[in-house]
């Protein structure tokens, strides 16, 4: 059903059509032919208001020029500015490329691989970086801020701002709004960071401000008005009696927009720690500013207003989504709108001014809240979703990865429509033990995504009426990882999907007009900008953005191999360029005639596989999403020497393998024993997932979690 427009819906897509367009705003169409931030501009719309490239001729669209990257993670988004495309690959490795040729200009490698002390600084990627007056800016995944001249690539400063008081990563994309560089971080599945968003002088980085999302002990000039309003929702503090920080979190690791006449910047502010809130905050609370969008004055990053989109958050409930920033006509006036789809399944309206809730509706299943109330704002709670105290597992919509995970959305103002790349995956939850110091996130909870669940797992490309809170027309996708998502005024919308293919849409039906093969998977969104005339497309191909453990569970169907290319691709009208396949020859498990089963042995290295990390980069049960090699066909698991010098003591760091010198020696032989069955299980369930057509099946009980597997990240 993957790519089938849903019939049922064509009314709804034809009704779109009749549609009256939306009020544009000048920032959205302003410098048109550059794509100079993540979103184009500070308003986050995913939108370029080109047009040479329409619904009339996407059909020669064709590839105009190509670079091959090298493996690793590949989640993000280019950027265009002085005629020369920018990317950033996962281990904060910069390129410049002629944006008309695809020559390559200059590269800066962040230097992260021999810095990284932990997975979490080598895990997900760079999702993006930052251009301005002549600058890029890149943040590393171990939290370096560095301005580089863009004709040279050569470092203009360098700064490093991070405490040590808690393991903390970057993989966000900074953004550079009203003359400052903002940066956020992740962390807050592995520790009680306190989460803070920073603004630094573009031009000298030099710190501006800094505003803290939970309350604490240090108090910055920007935040004194913030920490009054966030002490009264901690009741109980946030320390433990020795002076430990008990609850924090707030991390916001992606998501900023940028109002440049009201002057406010909004944060998109993530989930607590612990998750479980009678660990974190046990006389209760809201416990702002988790999960919440804030506003802060760009200057001074003083706070302005708040909405949380889950009170008392611990679900993993983030706001860590793109903002949009529109104009809407509602009962007849025009309103400056804040848009955002989080994790938690319902899509809200906000008046970015005052912060007013002036609608929310699903866009997926949701299971954990009835509405939202009109008159408040709140969520109106289903009785029983608080798993504290509650025996066993139950079901939970939507699951870990939520209903809209980090890749962008985009909004055109032609169509009046915000198209959504939206998963329906569910989980098991229920009351867990405390945990941290992994990226495994127990925290109080377990929660485990579900892959056999009777409704899941599905994503797709949705079409939303943000003024009548309606679906215009949905496309189901293959997988449960899509891509993000570009609109242009040509009547387009591009997207990259999992099972390797770039397509673009009717944005006023859904209706798939053109696409391209590009062998690999892509998760970034794309962009469009103009050379001489020539409207260009780009586009990333690659995995990452996610813990290769949950990408499994949408990626076994299509095969997705680490030896898959990662592509910068650019296309436009009568393109010529051509690239060539990947050979990639039959893997076969290495050798290992001494091995001898032990079913307890196995279920002690399964449970390590599960909860130390291994399962984010290398997938459930071991096998592979594509983001890392598959180890069940790896020779070093049939030599415990090798074995210990990769995985104890980082042989393969600057591969992107880190050190993990936690491990006891004897953990190591049971992690490895481990993976030896798993290895030598192949055979076996390669032959029970194919069905007589030799395609693979779905729902098998290799694709299942291992037992004790927890939660790997999404940011």
């Amino acid at each position: 059903m993957a790519g089938y427009l849903l019939a049922a819906l064509m009314p709804l897509a034809l009704a779109a059509c009749d549609r009256t367009a939306q009020p544009v705003e000048p920032e959205m169409t302003a410098n048109p032919d550059e794509w100079p931030s993540w979103g184009r501009n500070g308003l986050e719309t995913h939108y370029s208001p080109l047009d040479e490239i329409d619904t009339g001729n996407v059909t020669d669209l064709a590839l105009s020029w190509h670079y091959d990257l090298e493996p690793g993670y590949t989640p993000s988004t280019p950027l265009m500015a002085e005629s020369k495309v920018f990317i950033t690959t996962g281990h904060s490795h910069i390129r410049a490329f002629d944006a008309e040729t695809g020559r390559e200009l200059w590269e800066y490698d962040g230097g992260t691989r021999e810095r990284a002390t932990s997975s979490l600084q080598m895990t997900w990627g760079n999702k993006g970086i930052g251009y301005s007056d002549g600058h890029v800016f890149l943040v590393t995944t171990d939290g370096y801020v560095i301005s580089l001249d863009a004709k040279s690539g050569k470092e203009a400063w360098k700064t490093y701002d991070f405490p040590d008081d808690a393991p903390r990563n970057a993989n966000g994309a900074p953004r550079v709004f009203g003359g400052k560089v903002i940066v956020g971080f992740g962390g807050a599945d592995i520790s009680p960071s306190r989460g803070f968003v920073t603004a630094y002088d573009a031009k000298t980085g030099k710190r501006a401000w800094r505003f803290y999302t939970v309350p604490g002990d240090e108090v910055t000039p920007a935040g004194r008005k913030a920490e009054a309003v966030m002490r009264k929702t901690w009741p109980g503090g946030w320390k433990n009696p020795d002076g430990t920080r008990r609850g924090g979190g707030g991390t916001a690791w992606n998501a900023f927009s940028y109002d440049p006449e009201l002057n406010y910047i909004y944060l998109g502010v993530g989930n607590g720690f612990p998750y479980a809130q009678h660990l974190r905050s046990p006389e209760g609370g809201d416990n702002l500013f988790l999960a919440s969008i804030v506003a802060v004055d760009a200057d001074t990053g003083e706070y302005k207003w708040h909405y949380q989109v889950c009170p008392a958050e611990q679900w993993d409930c983030t706001a860590t989504t793109d903002m949009t920033l529109a104009t809407l006509k509602i009962d007849g006036r025009d309103r400056k709108v804040l848009m955002q789809a989080p994790k938690n399944g319902f899509f809200y309206v906000l008046d970015r001014k005052t912060g007013e809730f002036i609608s929310a509706e699903k866009i997926a299943k949701v299971t954990w809240a009835e509405r939202i109330d009109a008159k408040t704002g709140r969520p109106v709670e289903n009785p029983g979703i608080r798993y504290q105290g509650k025996p066993g597992l139950f079901e939970l919509w939507p699951g870990p990865t939520g209903a809209h995970s980090w890749m962008p959305q985009a909004y055109s103002p032609q169509t009046g429509l915000v198209y959504i790349p939206v998963l329906e995956q569910g989980a098991l939850i229920g009351e867990g033990q405390e945990g941290g110091g992994e990226i495994a996130a127990g925290m109080g909870v377990t929660l485990i995504p579900e892959v056999e669940l009777p409704d899941g797992r599905k994503s797709f490309l949705k079409a939303w009426n943000p003024v009548t809170q309606t679906e215009a027309w949905r496309v189901e996708l293959p997988g449960t990882w899509p891509g993000g998502v570009m609109a242009t005024a040509g009547g387009l919308v591009f997207q990259g999907q999992i099972d390797g293919r770039f397509v673009a849409r009717d944005a006023r039906t859904g209706k798939e007009l053109w696409s391209f093969k590009t062998e690999s998977p892509i998760v970034g969104a794309p962009i469009s900008y103009r050379v001489n005339g020539r409207q260009y497309v780009t586009v990333i191909t690659g995995s990452g953005g996610q813990g290769a453990g949950m990408q499994t569970l949408g990626s076994q169907a299509f095969r997705t191999d680490y030896r898959l290319p990662r592509r910068v691709l650019t296309f436009a009208i009568g393109g010529t360029d051509t690239v060539q396949p990947v050979a990639m020859p039959e893997r076969v498990p290495p050798e290992d005639p001494q091995f001898q089963p032990d079913p307890e042995r196995i279920g002690a290295g399964a449970m390590l596989f599960g909860t130390r990390s291994c399962v984010v980069c290398h997938g459930w049960n071991a096998i592979g999403g594509g983001a890392a090699p598959d180890l069940r066909f790896s020779p070093i698991i049939t030599d415990a020497a090798t074995f210990k010098a990769v995985v104890k003591e980082g042989a393969l760091k600057m591969n992107g393998m880190p050190p993990f010198p936690n491990f006891t020696d004897e953990e190591l032989e049971t992690l490895r024993f481990y993976l030896r069955a798993r290895a030598r299980a192949v055979p076996e369930e390669q032959k029970a997932h194919l069905d007589k057509s030799g395609t693979v099946q779905k729902n098998t009980a290799a694709s299942r979690p291992v037992p004790g597997s927890r939660l790997p990240r999404t940011g």
